[in-house]
């Protein structure tokens, strides 16, 4: 193996591939990257068994070859190198690095030993903006919960219907339900399929991570227990990132049948000044991260209440438009806060069903996001 790169753009995929190599004491060869040369090209490759990474540039390739190299020592090693040609050869299973003066020698380990990444065959897909992927994952990755024992909802559910993909998650204390229109033409699926899976909280936030502000689409690719999510280079159809992850077995709650289909009490107020009143109100919570909530509908007024035996209490009105019942209810404030930060537009509604119903909050303009609490239950 020999060829020459840019440093900048090996830094490019080794911080992109590297992500996942972790300290693995049961399988030290996952602390590893695997390079493979083929034709005009670098491939970089790593694992962690649940999620693979693959990376491709473009290099002036002399030799086609592979070997697999500590992670974090060529990650840290490319870095710090001027951002000049660097030429990579490997010779016995060391690898020799060369860019401008320095001169560095990496011992390598046989590719043989590194697991193999399931390859996703190309046949049902759909292909969706990065930037508009991106967002919608990242209004509900942070709601899946970490539980062994429902896995089904440590991960996020998708669904994929003629016109639209659902992105859902919840901790079974509060859920978020993001709708994303698809363009015509990007369907690619028969009018009466749907598909249906979950993909681990972690494979969300590596698409994020590395996807968010790449230009473009990505494309994704089903299979029966994996998917791949695939990013193209911008100067040739050849594939620059794909990220293919398992999927989590199991069954998705009925969520809808929690979703209220109407309501007793709705407030509309700014986004802003709520989320600055609950913020506030947060301070005097206590052990219990409790705030009470009273609206009045005839005074178009919310009332915030919140409590610590060691500190005082608060109190404060907001004014806004209400209608339905006067109610009365309490909630853990992270939790209204959070919602409230996975919204963008300037005013909310707030809809809610008695004292110990769900509710929901929603952008005012936006019919496509919900995000649903539950509230704390009165003693």
């Amino acid at each position: 193996m020999k060829l020459s790169i840019l440093q900048e753009n090996l830094k490019n995929g080794l911080d992109i591939t590297s992500r996942i190599a972790g300290k693995s004491l049961t399988l030290p060869i996952l602390n590893n990257v695997y390079l493979k040369v083929e034709k005009n090209f670098l491939q970089i490759l790593t694992t962690d068994l649940e999620i693979g990474i693959r990376w491709w540039s473009l290099a002036k390739v002399e030799k086609e070859g592979e070997i697999v190299v500590p992670a974090q020592l060529l990650t840290n090693l490319i870095s710090l190198l001027p951002n000049k040609i660097i030429s990579l050869k490997v010779d016995n299973k060391i690898l020799s690095v060369e860019c401008d003066n320095h001169k560095m020698q990496i011992k390598g380990f046989d590719p043989q030993e590194f697991p193999i990444i399931p390859q996703v065959e190309e046949g049902e897909k759909i292909s969706i903006d990065n930037n508009v992927f991106c967002q919608a994952l990242s209004q509900v990755v942070d709601i899946a919960a970490s539980n062994q024992s429902r896995p089904e909802i440590s991960g996020i559910f998708f669904k994929l219907q003629k016109d639209c993909l659902k992105l859902v998650a919840t901790d079974s204390f509060r859920l978020g339900e993001k709708t994303v229109p698809l363009k015509e033409g990007t369907e690619n699926l028969s009018p009466k399929q749907e598909i249906s899976l979950i993909f681990p909280q972690k494979t969300a936030r590596e698409i994020i991570n590395i996807l968010k502000d790449k230009k473009g689409d990505t494309d994704i690719y089903f299979a029966p227990n994996h998917i791949l999510f695939e990013a193209v280079m911008a100067e040739t159809p050849h594939p620059q990132t794909q990220i293919v992850s398992k999927l989590i077995d199991g069954e998705y709650p009925a969520y809808q049948d929690i979703i209220p289909q109407k309501y007793e009490t709705q407030i509309i107020c700014q986004r802003n000044d709520l989320l600055n009143q609950i913020k506030t109100a947060s301070l005097f919570s206590g052990k219990t991260n409790e705030i009470k909530i009273t609206v009045n509908p005839k005074k178009n007024e919310i009332d915030f209440l919140s409590r610590d035996p060691d500190l005082g209490e608060y109190r404060a009105s907001l004014t806004g438009k209400a209608k339905g019942e006067n109610i009365e209810i309490s909630f853990n404030y992270k939790f209204l806060i959070d919602g409230l930060l996975n919204i963008k537009s300037s005013e909310v509604f707030l809809e809610l069903n008695g004292g110990e119903g769900p509710a929901v909050l929603r952008p005012v303009g936006d019919p496509n996001y919900i995000y649903l609490v539950m509230p704390i239950k009165a003693n």
